[in-house]
C-alpha cells in the first residue's frame, strides 16, 4: 500500500540532517518506466517557494523521471540562492540517475524564510539513491512528514494495473490545494493529456475541498507519475475514477491528522443553484472559528451555521433564508430557517466524525467541504511552530 506498489517505481527515505530531531527528512521517488509520463498541480498562492518555480517548468513537457522531496525546510522566500539550491538538487539527482535535470521535480516543506541546508540535502541524495528500492514507499512517506503524526499512503488496485500514493500535511490545510506534498504513481499506460485531466479533476473535488484553517501554503504540489509497466491501458473514465479515489482517501487522511483536531467535520451543502454556490456556502461555514470552536466543545450550535450561510452574497449563492434546513448527524435541528428538533439529543462527543447537511432549497447542486474543529492543541502547536 504505497507508491512503489505499482510496477516500475523505486523509492527511498533517508535522514539528511535537515531536521534537528534527526528524523528522516529526504525522500526520492524514481520512475523506471518504460514510460515516464508526468502531470502536476501546484498551489495558487502568489508567494511560492523555489521548488515550485522549478517544478512548474519541469513538468511542462509532461515527462518526470524522479521526484525529490524534503522536509525540514520549505526553501521559500530565500532569494536567488534558494532557486540555485532547487536547481542543484535536480542536477545532482539527474546525474546520479543518468537522467535530465529538466525531468526532476523538487518539493520542499518546512519553515518559510529560512535558508535550506543545501549541503546536507545534496549529500543526502547519495544515500537516497543508494537506498532506492521497490519496497521503499513507506520510508519515503515517513521522510516527508513534518507535524504529521502518521505517514499517509494509499493503493487503488484495478484490472491488471494499480495506483499508489503518499501525502504529507497536517496544518495550513486550505485551497488551493491544501498544505501538502503528494506523489501518485501508476503502472497504467496513459498519455499525458489523460493523466493531466484526471489529476486536475480529482484535486478539484478532493484536496481543494479540505479546509482545516483557511491558511494557504506556499509549497503545495501534487505529482502524478505513470510508468506504463503494467502494459494495461484503462479507459480514461476508469483511470480518472482511480485517481479520484486515491486523492479522496489521502485528503481524508490529511483532515484526520489535522493539528490538534478532535473532530473531522463534513459540511455538505445540498439544494444549491449550482456547484459553485454549494462550495461557497460550505467554505463560509468551514472557515468560521465560531463554528469550529462550537464543534470542539461538542455544542451543536446551529445558529452559528446559518449565520455563516448568510454571509455568502446572493449573486454567488441565491437562497431564501426562510427555507434553510440544517441537519447535524442526521438530526433536523433547523427547519425552514428556525428551530426544529432539540439539539440536546445530539452527543457530538460520541464520535470523531460530524456530518452537517445544509439544504438551501434553491436547486439540485451539491458539494462537500471537510474541515476539523478548533482546539487548544491546535493553538498551542502553531504558537510554538518556529521556536
Amino acid at each position: 500500500m504505497s507508491i512503489t506498489a505499482p510496477a516500475g517505481f523505486r523509492a527511498a527515505g533517508v535522514t539528511a540532517g535537515l531536521k534537528s530531531s534527526g528524523r528522516p527528512d529526504l525522500a526520492l521517488v524514481v520512475n523506471d518506466g518504460p514510460d515516464q509520463v508526468g502531470a502536476a498541480v501546484f498551489t495558487s498562492n502568489r508567494v511560492v517557494g523555489a521548488p515550485v518555480i522549478w517544478s512548474r517548468q519541469a513538468v511542462t513537457d509532461n515527462i518526470v523521471h524522479a521526484v525529490v522531496l524534503n522536509s525540514g525546510g520549505a526553501n521559500v522566500a530565500t532569494g536567488p540562492d534558494g532557486f540555485a539550491h532547487a536547481h542543484a538538487t535536480a542536477e545532482k539527482t539527474a546525474a546520479l540517475l543518468g537522467a535530465s535535470a529538466a525531468d526532476v521535480v523538487v518539493c520542499s516543506t518546512g519553515l518559510i524564510g529560512v535558508p535550506l541546508a543545501a549541503d546536507k540535502l545534496l549529500a543526502g541524495l547519495d544515500r537516497a539513491v543508494d537506498g532506492l528500492s521497490v519496497d521503499g514507499g513507506p520510508a519515503a512517506a515517513t521522510a516527508i512528514m513534518t507535524t504529521d503524526t502518521v505517514p499517509k499512503q494509499v493503493l487503488v488496485e484495478a484490472g491488471g494495473w494499480s495506483l499508489g500514493g503518499m501525502a504529507k500535511g497536517a496544518g495550513m490545510l486550505a485551497p488551493s490545494l491544501a498544505t501538502m506534498l503528494v506523489v501518485l504513481t501508476t503502472d497504467a499506460v496513459v498519455d499525458a493529456a489523460t493523466a493531466d485531466a484526471a489529476l486536475r479533476a480529482a484535486t478539484a473535488t478532493t484536496f481543494d475541498r479540505i479546509d482545516s484553517d483557511g491558511c494557504m501554503s506556499t509549497s503545495d504540489t501534487v505529482v502524478l507519475l505513470s510508468s506504463g509497466a503494467s502494459g494495461h491501458t484503462p479507459e480514461p473514465a476508469e483511470f480518472a475514477e482511480a485517481v479520484q479515489s486515491a486523492c479522496a482517501q489521502l485528503a481524508r487522511a490529511l483532515i484526520a491528522d489535522a493539528e490538534g483536531a478532535s473532530h473531522d467535520i463534513a459540511v455538505q451543502v445540498v439544494g444549491a443553484s449550482d456547484e459553485a454556490a454549494a462550495v461557497a456556502v460550505g467554505r463560509a461555514v468551514t472557515r468560521s472559528n465560531l463554528f469550529k470552536a462550537a464543534m470542539f466543545g461538542n455544542d451543536p450550535n446551529w445558529g452559528r451555521i446559518i449565520a455563516q450561510v448568510g454571509t455568502v452574497p446572493e449573486e454567488v449563492a441565491p437562497f431564501d433564508p426562510a427555507e434553510l434546513d440544517v441537519r447535524i448527524n442526521g438530526l433536523l435541528i433547523c427547519r425552514a430557517g428556525g428551530a426544529h428538533e432539540d439539539p440536546a439529543q445530539l452527543d457530538l462527543a460520541a464520535s470523531r466524525e460530524v456530518h452537517v447537511v445544509i439544504d438551501l432549497h434553491a436547486g439540485d447542486a451539491t458539494a462537500t467541504i471537510w474541515t476539523n474543529d478548533l482546539t487548544h492543541d491546535y493553538v498551542h502547536e502553531n504558537s510554538a511552530y518556529s521556536t
